[in-house]
């Protein structure tokens, strides 16, 4: 574990839940820590995406969305998602924190494996992939490193597929070619995805054929200076026979890689669960079915240790002194004679109470296997060949482990326990069911925090228009308010944007009450200002505000009304001298034409229109002059 390195979210809290309390791994892509879980109680291991990629928003997008797809994926080969969020720009994942090694330690310790040692590993690997695709989830990126290994020496231990998911995600990144994605992988790449960047569930079975013959020879089938080296080699070049490198192997471990990585995706078996049957019955014709210890990182072949000054390798037994069978000789030096066998006698009984006192004090005693996640057979199966009993106890409610699996166990895993001891198994019933919270009318953010705190996964899709939910409120969810569903369901929270736009009618031209008619019918409202107008009629539209485009539902529209033209007040100008008339006219803004009749004093006698009339501007009065 790597706890020297200074890291700053070292004791941090992620998203009010995760306490992050070391730091395990760092990678290309993210680093991994160890964390606890505060609302459960659990330790999980945190992959933590790096700043370059955390600050791409296509790209943490279409990682919640690879996570959730992995989440779905329930398979005792397979490490859980828990859970995956952002605090900040912190873009993290919360898996199952498996307590081992990956494969790709045990082969720096060991070189290689055996041929049932190597098809024990590959199996649940395997059987997890077929998990995924049967599912339609491709890994992209099977390779050691995924592989975690846990409860060392114990032919029943657990084998799981790390990383489902986030290789696509990744791989849709926008990365170079010399970026850490091809480092990482080009040993395992299959064909297609150098020369195509296309991959389906084949590419994953070319992958598990490559670390097949990785596992038998110790070293992958394809080496150069540059990761493109290497991956070009994949398309060029077939993968070579495990035989060429170890001697002497079976020639079906041969047949078997040939067919899984195979140049031509359509040589190869179509997916993981045909490759699964493929493989057992390779290990059924070898005769290698039955459990076989998988080794650990740990394991060192060289050490040695030491007893009465005897040393050998820790994987061979010690030789323990044996006195002679044939009685001793007296003699007259007798004392002296028997001291080789009071020496022997004295090596035995120390030897002896060596043996009896590790026995007392630890050798009686045995780790308890992890039989987490497994069936009650699987499980029952793994404590027998181990010498210990097994009891069932009550079946228990569980978030983690699926129905028929077994969520709880004592003593817990790597707790001592006697020899012959008895193990007792509580198998799952499943997650608890909880009820969808209520958050119609509340505000986005507000919803979200209920739906999280009832543990569920919220999120938020696009908001819909809705004439009676104001704009940033809740309008509905999915699943619906109080229905039963199972913990960490995705929720959908639906927003309002508030009533629907409505486009503005025309009315302009059209009578008051017309106009009144068409605004009240699309579902707005209108006020009306009155106009005089000298070219609309009284009682028509003369404008609108607005006079087109759109508006909210229930929003109002300006109606300028014509009342008609402005009328004035003529003056009565009879009995005035035609001059003086014409000029009051004139002033009131009106027109005057003279009718004279000759011979008289210039005096108007009559006009019309009459004095005092309503009339237009410009309206002209005839004079009637004598």
């Amino acid at each position: 574990m790597d706890t020297t390195v200074t890291d700053q979210l070292v004791g941090r809290v992620l998203d009010g839940r995760y306490h992050v309390d070391a730091r395990l791994a760092r990678g290309g892509m993210a680093s991994v820590y160890l964390a606890t879980d505060t609302r459960l109680e659990r330790r999980v291991a945190v992959k933590v995406m790096h700043p370059a990629l955390a600050d791409d928003e296509a790209f943490v997008a279409r990682f919640i969305r690879e996570a959730r797809a992995a989440a779905a994926l329930s398979h005792p080969n397979v490490v859980a998602v828990f859970d995956q969020g952002a605090d900040g720009d912190t873009v993290f994942l919360v898996m199952e924190y498996v307590a081992g090694h990956t494969l790709r330690d045990v082969l720096r310790t060991h070189g290689r494996l055996s041929p049932a040692q190597a098809l024990a590993v590959l199996e649940p690997v395997v059987a997890a992939l077929a998990a995924a695709h049967r599912a339609g989830l491709v890994h992209r990126d099977v390779k050691p490193e995924n592989v975690l290994i846990a409860n060392h020496g114990h032919e029943g231990a657990q084998v799981k597929v790390a990383d489902f998911g986030l290789a696509r995600a990744i791989a849709e990144a926008h990365l170079t070619s010399t970026s850490t994605v091809l480092i990482g992988t080009a040993s395992y790449l299959a064909p297609e995805q150098v020369s195509r960047g296309v991959a389906d569930a084949r590419a994953d079975v070319y992958a598990a054929g490559v670390m097949l013959y990785e596992l038998l020879t110790g070293t992958p089938p394809f080496r150069g200076d540059t990761p493109l080296a290497i991956a070009y080699q994949h398309v060029h070049d077939s993968v070579p026979a495990p035989s060429s490198v170890v001697p002497d192997l079976p020639a079906g471990l041969d047949d078997f890689v040939r067919r899984a990585a195979a140049q031509d995706p359509d040589d190869r078996p179509a997916d993981a669960g045909a490759l699964l049957t493929e493989l057992r019955r390779l290990r059924g014709s070898l005769g290698l079915t039955a459990p076989v210890p998988i080794p650990s990182a740990d394991d060192d072949p060289m050490a040695t240790r030491v007893i009465n000054g005897q040393t050998a390798p820790l994987s061979q037994p010690l030789a323990v002194p044996i006195p002679p069978s044939h009685p001793a000789r007296a003699t007259p030096t007798g004392p002296r004679r028997r001291w080789p066998w009071v020496a022997a006698l004295l090596a035995l009984v120390t030897a002896a109470a060596a043996v009896g006192g590790w026995y007392l004090a630890s050798g009686r005693y045995t780790d308890t296997p992890k039989l987490l996640g497994m069936s009650v057979a699987q499980a029952k199966a793994a404590a027998t060949h181990d010498g210990l009993k097994v009891k069932v106890g009550n079946a228990i409610y569980s978030d983690t482990y699926r129905e028929g699996l077994v969520a709880q166990q004592s003593p817990k895993p790597t707790e001592r326990m006697r020899d012959g001891g008895t193990v007792t198994l509580h198998p799952s019933l499943g997650p608890t069911h909880r009820a969808v919270p209520d958050v119609r009318g509340k505000p986005v953010a507000q919803a979200v925090a209920s739906v999280k705190a009832a543990h569920l996964n919220p999120v938020v899709v696009d908001a819909v228009y809705d004439p009676n939910v104001a704009a940033g409120l809740v309008l509905r969810t999915k699943p619906d308010p109080g229905q039963q569903v199972l913990h960490d369901t995705v929720v959908q929270i639906v927003p309002s944007k508030g009533p629907p736009p409505v486009a503005v009618p025309d009315v302009v031209g059209m009578s008051a009450k017309d106009a009144q008619k068409a605004i009240n019918d699309v579902g707005l409202k209108w006020t009306v200002n009155d106009a005089f107008s000298d070219t609309v009629p009284k009682g028509k539209v003369i404008a609108q505000d607005p006079a087109n485009g759109t508006l909210t539902l229930g929003s109002t529209v300006t109606l300028t009304v014509s009342k008609g033209p402005q009328l004035f007040e003529v003056p009565d100008v009879t009995h005035k001298n035609v001059n003086e008339a014409k000029s009051i006219l004139q002033q009131a803004g009106f027109k005057a034409n003279v009718i004279s009749l000759p011979g008289g004093p210039g005096e108007v006698l009559r006009q019309s229109p009459g004095g005092h009339s309503m009339q237009r501007k410009g309206t002209t009065v005839t004079l009637y002059v004598f």
